[in-house]
């Protein structure tokens, strides 16, 4: 094997060029993610399903190349009811920190999947992975947990093109979550995800659905060379 000094000479390979369907394809999947928490149906998820969505996570872009994420594979009954527990204590917390008239919708919302559906994955980040210096993360050391980000990202997309749901939940207190996970300190969770086929989804985002809040109209997110002037 080479060297930390050894220097590879590599050449960049013809493009692959997607045609229109596969194209549109694409642009469909992205299209058709929901955050999933009432659709889940009970069936377990095929295993060379679920390496698939684990296979495209794991080819996401990272700094430095470290691939700082592992993904906790819960199925364990009891293990899932004291981490539904931990998100029932913060989601009471949660709740007060909203206005008065906006808590009965929020009461109204079904926040998580955990019992449900039947498979849970808690994504990490492996902060000391490559080392203290890091390629690529040594102006902005949080760039590995932006990569692991990008992780989950795939392993939602694949998952809605295999007809498996995801939801991310949110509300925990990390701590609650890494004593009943056995997560050591240098690792931090980036994402608590909820996983299982699906056959109905909502046509669009729930909570928008809801009336929680409305989708941003995109011109008025883009801005040329710069913050735009007030």
């Amino acid at each position: 094997m080479p060297n930390d000094t050894t220097v590879q000479t590599v050449f960049p390979q013809p493009a692959r060029r997607f045609d229109e369907f596969e194209r549109q394809t694409l642009y469909d999947i992205i299209d058709a993610r929901r955050d999933v928490r009432n659709e889940f149906l009970p069936d377990p998820v095929d295993p060379a399903t679920l390496r698939r969505i684990l296979a495209a996570a794991h080819a996401a872009p990272s700094v430095g190349f470290m691939q700082p994420w592992d993904f906790l594979l819960i199925r364990d009954p009891d293990r899932r009811a004291a981490i539904h527990a931990a998100f029932l204590r913060a989601n009471a917390e949660a709740e007060q920190m909203f206005d008065e008239d906006r808590r009965a919708l929020y009461r109204s919302l079904k926040l998580e999947g955990i019992l449900t559906a039947p498979l849970n994955i808690c994504v990490t980040c492996d902060r000391t992975r490559s080392g203290e210096v890091v390629l690529g993360r040594t102006h902005n050391r949080d760039m590995d947990l932006y990569s692991t980000v990008c992780a989950v990202q795939n392993l939602w997309l694949a998952a809605r093109a295999e007809g498996v749901g995801i939801g991310w939940v949110s509300i925990f207190r990390p701590n609650d979550l890494r004593e009943l996970l056995g997560i050591p300190d240098h690792v931090e969770i980036v994402a608590y995800l909820c996983a299982g086929y699906v056959d109905a989804l909502h046509p669009k985002p729930e909570l928008e659905a809801r009336g929680w809040r409305a989708r941003l109209e995109l011109d008025s997110v883009i801005h040329e060379d710069g913050w735009p002037t007030p």
